[in-house]
């Protein structure tokens, strides 16, 4: 009985290291991102602009339970904007049901409206994906999306505001 209490953790760190894959290598941001007019924040003006877990997805890493965000079963026609600066970051017609229980996207509306940064918390390598205007974490990026681009953008609804298509 004692020997499972052992494996137990094993089994955990492989099966999160699976989930997450190996690392995106290819992935770069666009240079045309550093020209990006950047919005600046203090954490106050922050905390009174967003929820408290629009707060903690987005300016403390965090991250919303699995299967509870307003997206993950979403599928209307729009486009998908960082809740914190409105920069479009993700059309609907990109967005598939993964399974994951996050909202997820094979392709961003435009490279340069996203950053990427390695992410080794949790005893994983991912990459981390931000908002390349306001630096908000959105989620990450694996590789085991659809074709045509093989990429799946795992990202927080709580990180998001949808805009209907007219």
């Amino acid at each position: 009985m004692y020997k499972f209490i052992f494996i137990i953790p094993i089994i955990i760190n492989i099966a999160l290291n699976t989930c997450a894959r190996k690392e995106m290598k290819n992935l770069s941001s666009s240079d045309q991102s550093e020209n990006m007019e950047k919005v600046y924040k203090t954490e106050e003006e922050w905390k009174q602009q967003l929820t408290p877990l629009q707060f903690h997805v987005t300016r403390e890493k965090g991250t919303e339970r699995p299967f509870t965000g307003r997206f993950n079963d979403f599928f209307e026609k729009g486009y998908y904007k960082c809740i914190g600066c409105g920069l479009v970051l993700f059309e609907s017609d990109t967005k598939f049901h993964s399974g994951c229980g996050w909202p997820s996207f094979f392709d961003p509306a435009e490279m340069k409206n996203l950053k990427f940064h390695r992410d080794t918390s949790y005893g994983m390598i991912r990459s981390e994906v931000t908002c390349a205007r306001c630096d908000a974490h959105l989620g990450h990026v694996f590789d085991d999306g659809p074709p045509p681009t093989g990429l799946r953008y795992c990202i927080n609804s709580a990180a998001l505001e949808f805009v209907q298509e007219e």
